[in-house]
């Protein structure tokens, strides 16, 4: 087992605890609208797919020097959630390997701003604004 490994295991360890954080773990939902190539079959229009994923995480704010009032504004939201977990959902079928949130995205009711990894690629660190 890598050291990523092992640190994923600690954190969904961390996650599932009583004492630990579990109480502050959410499930997450995300959805990404992914447009397609342009078909004159269906009226010369390019189709749309919605591809959803779904993790659970840990919202948090960000830090009074870290607001810098245009990249990260006071409403905005920090996620961390184990990269491990973050899988996709295309036409009801659920991908077996790791998915990556993007920048447009949507998870719980916020718009992804930015979205960035630890230096262990273990978690995904995502800026969420409304």
């Amino acid at each position: 087992m890598g050291l990523r490994d092992e640190i994923q295991a600690d954190l969904a360890e961390a996650l599932d605890d009583p004492e630990g954080l579990a109480d502050a773990v959410r499930p997450v939902a995300g959805i990404r609208t992914v447009k397609g190539s342009y078909d004159p079959n269906i009226g010369g229009t390019a189709p749309t797919t919605a591809i959803r994923y779904s993790a659970r995480g840990v919202f948090d704010s960000y830090l009074a020097q870290e607001i810098d009032g245009s990249r990260i504004q006071t409403e905005d939201m920090k996620l961390l959630v184990l990269q491990n977990e973050v899988f996709e959902e295309r036409d009801g079928v659920v991908s077996d390997t790791p998915a990556t949130p993007k920048i447009g995205d949507h998870i719980s009711d916020f718009r992804v701003l930015n979205v960035s990894e630890d230096p262990a690629q273990a978690t995904w660190i995502i800026q969420l604004r409304k």
